[in-house]
């Protein structure tokens, strides 16, 4: 049974460009309906939709961590303060697989080529991975998140804005409930805060045993509804999962996700000493995603002076890839609210090109931090935005639904 009490339905229909992060609530998107720019669904059917990037000087790199390596992807160098975008995929893809078109997508590049990027696979989920050994054991989650700090220590990483979907999203909610300080802000697609129960448990052990792996996990990734009537998206994602991912790996790493424990996160004021994420965050799910139910509940937990709530209209189980134009001017007014973008360049402005701004922490020594998030246990103040050249903005984010 889905949540609904909570919700606020918001759809008034603001200009974009006059809107920052602190007035999603009265944001409505425009329709983005081509999976990228001059593209048709049918292209997907080619692997390297999929697995090119449009930039040659992605450098990767195999991390030693705790727990194993970790096979990262990266883009550019840390300069000054600027914190990393750091991307983490769910069960059954890469960052390729669930990254490249979100990434790819023209007004996204105008944002990414300000910030270092660094995509995480999760282990042996890479392209090319070696299948592991008979008897390895697959960090669990938790694990999964207690690797991320080698990778921050690395690259000289000071801070990190995420982007996971599905299990991705889980492993950054956790890395930021175990280190804090390294996280400035979220962006949780797909989350589902809960553990299996006994009877999810053993449903899937009876789907595994009547489907096969890519055809389980595409269950998870694409509704019903999109399994039946979007045939080639979901077609072409059955053939790179079944082509691109080891599959014994995957396996291993699908069984860990279906083991996972409840994220344990309350709002705060609802039961003494509640956990909860003390950056900005941003939950995004499609209005026809299979994981609808556990966004919502996810964001009943979520401290609401510093959560967003995004339901994206027209778009399923993987809105990084239905509708990157809806995400890149989410994430770009997210950034905003936390003080990074003044101006940003928007090719549908009649205008021109508007100048992009400095995005060093410096530009943001003028913000008001947000009121609960910077007060929990000494950590350093989150801001929300306040820029002077912004005018007549600066309000607080509450946790909230956007339909768009």
């Amino acid at each position: 049974m889905r949540v609904l009490g909570h919700k606020i339905e918001l759809l008034t229909g603001l200009l974009l460009h006059d809107v920052t992060m602190a007035g999603l609530q009265e944001l409505r998107f425009p329709e983005e309906k081509p999976l990228l720019r001059g593209q048709d669904v049918t292209e997907l059917e080619n692997p390297d939709t999929f697995l090119s990037t449009v930039d040659t000087d992605w450098k990767e790199h195999d991390i030693e961590t705790p727990y194993g390596l970790l096979h990262v992807v990266i883009r550019g160098s840390p300069k000054g303060n600027r914190p990393a975008i750091f991307t983490y995929h769910d069960v059954g893809l890469n960052h390729k697989l669930c990254f490249n078109t979100f990434f790819n997508f023209e007004d996204m590049q105008e944002i990414t080529k300000h910030f270092v990027v660094c995509h995480v696979d999760a282990p042996g989920q890479q392209v090319g991975a070696s299948q592991f050994p008979q008897g390895y054991q697959f960090p669990s989650m938790e694990q999964l998140a207690a690797m991320l700090p080698s990778v921050v220590q690395h690259f000289g990483f000071k801070y990190i804005i995420g982007i996971g979907v599905g299990a991705g999203a889980y492993v950054l909610a956790k890395f930021a409930l175990i280190f804090p300080d390294l996280v400035e802000g979220l962006v949780l697609m797909n989350i589902d805060p809960n553990g299996k129960g006994w009877i999810d448990w053993a449903a899937t052990k009876l789907s595994g045993l009547t489907s096969t792996l890519p055809d389980t996990v595409l269950s998870h990734l694409f509704s019903q509804e999109e399994l039946v009537n979007n045939t080639e998206l979901v077609q072409s994602y059955r053939q790179q999962i079944g082509n691109v991912v080891n599959q014994a790996n995957l396996q291993l790493f699908w069984n860990m996700y279906n083991s996972r424990r409840d994220l344990d996160i309350n709002r705060p004021g609802t039961v003494p000493n509640a956990k909860t994420l003390r950056c900005p965050v941003m939950l995004v799910v499609g209005d026809n995603a299979p994981a609808e139910d556990g966004v919502v509940e996810c964001n009943s937990k979520m401290d609401p002076t510093s959560t967003t709530f995004l339901k994206m209209a027209d778009s399923g189980g993987l809105p990084q890839v239905t509708q990157p134009g809806k995400l890149t001017e989410a994430f770009k007014y997210f950034l905003q609210g936390m003080g990074y973008i003044a101006y940003l360049k928007d090719r549908r402005l009649s205008g021109g090109a508007v100048p992009s701004a400095s995005m060093t922490r410096l530009a943001r020594s003028r913000t008001a931090s947000l009121t609960s998030a910077s007060s929990v246990d000494g950590s350093r103040p989150q801001p929300c935005t306040h820029l002077e050249s912004s005018e007549g903005l600066g309000q607080v984010n509450h946790t909230m639904e956007v339909s768009c």
